[in-house]
């Protein structure tokens, strides 16, 4: 079997790059860097994934983008093409979030909304893949998902289920 193809990177698209530059950094503490003004930002998040002793492994984070809805690059027509326009009242891009261990769902879901992002849900915990969990969608409709692993929650390492005994803080939903 051959090597399978390999995700290289995911868009957030936008009607106002610097602003979603803004609001990522901000809510995230993400690097962002304005590559054409005005058309498309690098989203950095910034150093490598961890090893399970908490050290930095040899494989760097995904980086992403912000890019402007009204004029998609790259694009082999140098002319804006259709469609120019978010995507209102209906399914976007859905992004999933690890949050760091030294960061909270709640800090960033409440920075998510100060800066005009809408909470969709909080404390939730999913059985299938044994994540704690929490979603908001961005000013421009993305809707952005949080996880994170319970410490007492093991999983089975060939269906990523939760197993055995876990403690899910008072007050969630569990599915």
């Amino acid at each position: 079997m051959s090597y399978p193809n390999t995700l290289v990177f995911i868009d957030f698209p936008t009607d106002d790059v610097d602003e979603a530059n803004e609001f990522y950094s901000a809510v995230f503490n993400w690097e962002v860097e304005e590559r054409i003004p005005g058309l498309f930002h690098r989203i950095v998040p910034g150093q490598n994934f961890k090893l399970d002793d908490g050290s930095q492994g040899p494989t760097g984070n995904l980086h992403m983008g912000i890019s402007n809805a009204s004029n998609v690059r790259p694009h082999p027509d140098p002319e804006p093409t259709e469609p120019r326009h978010l995507n209102p009242g209906g399914r976007a891009i859905r992004a999933w979030i690890l949050v760091s261990e030294d960061d909270s769902f709640d800090r960033i879901l409440d920075t998510a909304e100060r800066l005009g992002g809408t909470v969709l849900w909080r404390n939730h915990f999913w059985t299938e893949f044994g994540g704690a969990n929490a979603s908001f969608r961005d000013p421009w409709g993305n809707q952005i998902n949080l996880w994170q692993h319970l410490p007492d929650a093991e999983q089975d390492e060939e269906t990523h289920q939760v197993v055995g005994e876990y403690t899910v803080p008072e007050g969630w939903t569990v599915e």
